[in-house]
């Protein structure tokens, strides 16, 4: 099912999972971010990782006003009241040393079991553990990294001249993996990876990040979800409070005289 919000006007849901947000980087979509944590509140926010970008601070440090708001942002909603659940990424992994911890009401852990609305477990993990190029070949990873920058910032003059001339966003990058046949078996063995643990976990539903590919779908009897990235698709996951679960598309094309924003959302009903 798709539908349309129309409207600024708040709205609640039970639990938001976010990933790839990428704060530190020239790519990040972060006033977007704001816009859509404006729009939603909720009883708990899980951060799926990569939501700072370690490696590129390390490498030249970029960090405007709006990625500070960010931060800011969740803290408010942390102190308000919101459970906020921070699982590093590989690119924020810095952060992993300090699972367990809590820092100013957001808690740090590895990966999470979590007990949905209608009585479902999820198994929530950002998914790099399964990326053997992450985890064996780090110098390769580091260079796959630059080389999706450039395609950012490909991705960012083409489109100046697209909407220039009246035509929507078209994303380079995405179109270039789409054609790549290594990029898509990758798809399908992380998918694969990450729905063999959580069956191996007991769980019925699996959220992660990481490959930047938002999706919602049933496989092997688990619902396997991924939350895409605040880089291109600007997408996140929701629970709501009868346990369905939706994949937002964030579109912010009607929001870019600083209006008010539309998500698009696709909902998964839950399994009887």
């Amino acid at each position: 099912m798709v539908h349309v919000i129309d409207d600024i006007a708040t709205e609640r849901v039970k639990t938001l999972f976010i990933s790839d947000v990428h704060l530190g980087t020239r790519g990040c979509q972060a006033g977007s971010l704001l816009a859509f944590l404006k729009h939603y509140e909720a009883q708990t926010i899980f951060l799926v990782g990569d939501i700072i970008d370690g490696w590129r601070l390390k490498a030249a440090w970029h960090w405007p006003a709006q990625h500070n708001v960010v931060l800011q942002k969740l803290l408010r909603k942390a102190r308000k009241g919101a459970r906020i659940v921070y699982i590093p990424g590989n690119h924020d992994e810095f952060l992993r040393g300090y699972a367990g911890e809590n820092f100013g009401g957001i808690e740090l852990a590895e990966e999470a079991l979590y007990q949905m609305a209608d009585g479902r477990t999820a198994l929530i993990l950002h998914g790099d553990k399964f990326d053997t190029v992450v985890r064996n070949m780090q110098w390769l990873a580091h260079l796959g990294d630059w080389a999706y920058d450039a395609a950012i910032f490909i991705n960012r003059y083409l489109n100046f001249v697209r909407r220039q001339f009246g035509l929507p966003y078209w994303s380079f990058s995405a179109a270039a993996k789409a054609k790549v046949k290594q990029a898509v078996n990758f798809i399908g063995d992380f998918e694969n990876a990450v729905i063999a643990d959580a069956r191996h976990q007991g769980a019925d539903v699996v959220i992660c990040g990481h490959i930047h590919h938002a999706t919602i779908r049933q496989m092997d009897g688990v619902t396997y979800m991924n939350c895409g990235d605040w880089v291109e698709s600007r997408t996140a996951i929701a629970e709501h409070f009868d346990g369905r679960l939706e994949l937002i598309r964030w579109n912010d094309a009607v929001a870019q005289q600083a209006t008010a924003l539309s998500p698009i959302a696709q909902e998964l009903q839950p399994a009887a």
